[in-house]
């Protein structure tokens, strides 16, 4: 294939949407993320930590501690775009998935990396 059609397929591409986390092996706090193309957050979360430039402080100071071995990246979770709606936009329904991952693993205060949530409002 020529580069112009290499492009071509590259945009044309769908990208994977989905809900992924970084885990400290060792203790088992997680950051918990969503993302309409996965595999691109995952490596720009490698790449900030890796440059010391990650956004989140102790997720960054535990990486400085105990390298980039005691740390996994995973995809939990990914959506399938609808065949039948091919401008769907993921936007509500990744924040519903994310919120579903983040009941069920409560990544936040000792247990992770996730700020807290916000209290509803009365």
């Amino acid at each position: 294939m020529d580069r112009k059609a290499l492009i071509r397929q590259y945009k044309e591409t769908r990208r994977t949407a989905g809900v992924f986390r970084v885990r400290n092996i060792a203790s088992d706090r997680s950051l918990v993320g969503k993302s309409i193309d996965v595999p691109s957050a995952l490596n720009r979360e490698r790449a900030q930590l890796r440059t010391d430039t990650h956004m989140n402080r102790a997720l960054q100071a535990d990486w400085k501690a105990l390298g980039a071995d005691a740390f996994a990246f995973e995809i939990l979770d990914t959506l399938t775009p609808p065949a039948d709606k091919p401008d769907w936009d993921p936007a509500d329904d990744l924040a519903l998935l994310e919120e579903m991952w983040l009941d069920k693993l409560q990544p936040f205060g000792e247990r992770g990396y996730n700020p807290p949530r916000a209290k509803p409002a009365r």
